[in-house]
């Protein structure tokens, strides 16, 4: 697929996307001191990172599997050192957690596009991607589906990466925790850009990066353990089992089709530039179980 080809998908499905939820009511700002704030009556809200706190918001309720959309527009200009975080986890040691992290750059260099998931407190399972536009210069979307069967990242509804449900071959996947939506921005200069050896420049702070768009079509996790799946279903569901109400929600069951595959494969060929299970100078006994399946 050409870069044409992308953009123009792209605007097609922004011109399609669906009404945003309101930040006031879905999200709490949870630490930086008032670097974080919700603006535009609940439908745009901004993290600021300066030399003295980052800042950060979780959202209201705990999910189990859904599809979380978001759009962001990331820290422009030199924003080395910084990460702007945008994940789903759970807590505890044996926590699992699914990652979008982007990893600034100095002027005019690109982003890096970090993906992980973690399941049963286990992750180093790393894949990295330069990205095929400026994501500092418009808001683009950012996805999570997850399903019994798969993790998808999506970037404007184009596949990036598909973490399967391997549970069969031994290989956990997240299923019984449900997690909480995050998004911080904080300053790692001792990792995020080159490895450390560019710094943050704190004469550009503050760094801002900014939200709007925010859409959960998620089993719900409420009172009791119960969970309601999907926007539109209004039902409850055994957790865990999806019952009659997540059978009828489009995410619950999708995969990815052979044109999805295809554009997946088209990604992965173009942008992207670490994969964990090509990396065998890091896994010397031998790759991870997945890799080979």
């Amino acid at each position: 697929m050409s870069p044409m080809a992308v953009l123009a998908l792209a605007v097609l499905l922004a011109c399609t996307a669906m009404a945003a939820a309101n930040f006031n009511q879905e999200l709490d700002i949870t630490w930086g001191d008032g670097r974080g704030k919700i603006l535009e009556n609940g439908q745009l809200l901004t993290l600021t990172l300066d030399r003295t706190s980052g800042s950060g918001f979780q959202s209201r309720h705990e999910y189990l599997y859904g599809k979380i959309d978001m759009q962001l527009k990331l820290v422009p200009g030199n924003s080395a050192g910084t990460v702007t975080a945008y994940y789903l986890s759970s807590q505890g040691p044996t926590h699992d957690e699914i990652d979008f992290e982007f990893l600034g750059n100095v002027t005019g260099e690109p982003y890096t596009l970090h993906t992980n998931v973690f399941t049963q407190g286990q992750g180093n399972r790393e894949m990295q991607f330069r990205l095929w536009y400026d994501p500092t210069k418009e808001f683009r979307t950012y996805s999570i589906l997850w399903n019994p069967k798969h993790i998808i990242f999506m970037v404007d509804d184009m596949p990036i990466r598909d973490f399967r449900n391997l549970e069969g071959k031994g290989i956990a996947f997240p299923k019984n925790q449900p997690m909480r939506l995050y998004s911080s921005l904080w300053n790692a200069d001792d990792w995020a850009t080159q490895g450390g050896l560019v710094k943050t420049d704190w004469s550009h702070a503050p760094f801002s990066a900014s939200y709007r768009g925010f859409r959960a079509d998620a089993c719900v996790v409420a009172a009791g353990g119960r969970t309601r799946c999907g926007a539109a279903v209004g039902t409850e569901a055994a957790p865990g089992t999806g019952g009659g109400a997540a059978t009828a929600v489009n995410w619950y069951n999708q995969e990815l089709d052979l044109t999805l595959q295809q554009r997946m494969r088209w990604v992965q060929s173009n942008y992207m530039i670490y994969n964990y299970c090509t990396d065998t100078k890091r896994f010397p006994q031998g790759l991870p179980a997945e890799c080979s399946m």
